[in-house]
């Protein structure tokens, strides 16, 4: 692992995943600057959850390095960009700055191995209760496309996309492999389908 700084965006419920996409609608200065900032330099920032509320909240331990793919800057200064997932990153410490977003010390993740992919009976299994959660849901999924991604599209695609609450989406974020990605993915679609709408945060 790399030790770099890394400038970043606390946002609760909005994660990223290596490889995905992620839009965002930045509107206050501070993060109107950190947009400006990562253009004028590498294009990135790192995402990453608070812990709570506040001003300066603390942060999970764990995010994702995204760099900006697409970017779209408004008359008013405002910006719509797209991230895309590049790595994961463990905080190691935040650092003392002057710049109106936080900066931190983090070990940003090596490429996934190719050698990280699923055996054929956990994909199968991942994809039927894929099915079964859509269903549950009422989401009109192509299946015929999902069948031709690759085992890391699908796992990280569905970790970013179902609607789990922000707590079960940084356990994804955190798994250890795939495998345990998808695994904690298909327990959380059985735990989340036992329960109606009220009691599902769902993520926006």
């Amino acid at each position: 692992m790399a030790i770099q700084r890394i400038s970043i965006f606390p946002l609760a419920g909005a994660l990223l995943f290596p490889g995905m996409h992620l839009p965002l609608h930045i509107f206050e200065p501070r993060y109107r600057a950190l947009v400006s900032d990562a253009m004028a330099r590498d294009r990135r920032i790192g995402m990453i959850q608070p812990r709570e509320q506040g001003l300066l909240p603390p942060l999970y331990n764990m995010g994702c390095l995204g760099r900006i793919a697409d970017v779209e800057a408004l008359e008013d200064g405002r910006y719509n960009i797209v991230l895309e997932g590049i790595s994961r990153f463990r905080v190691c410490r935040e650092l003392d700055v002057t710049t109106a977003f936080r900066q931190i010390e983090a070990e940003i993740e090596d490429d996934p191995s190719d050698d990280d992919i699923l055996a054929s009976v956990e994909r199968a299994a991942l994809e039927r209760e894929s099915r079964r959660f859509a269903e549950v849901q009422g989401y009109a999924v192509d299946w015929t496309a999902v069948s031709k991604l690759d085992d890391a599209a699908l796992v990280n695609g569905i970790a970013q996309i179902a609607p789990f609450d922000a707590a079960a989406k940084q356990a994804l974020l955190e798994a250890e492999c795939l495998n345990d990605r998808a695994e904690l993915i298909i327990q959380l679609m059985q735990f989340f389908a036992r329960h109606d709408g009220d009691d599902r945060a769902t993520l926006q």
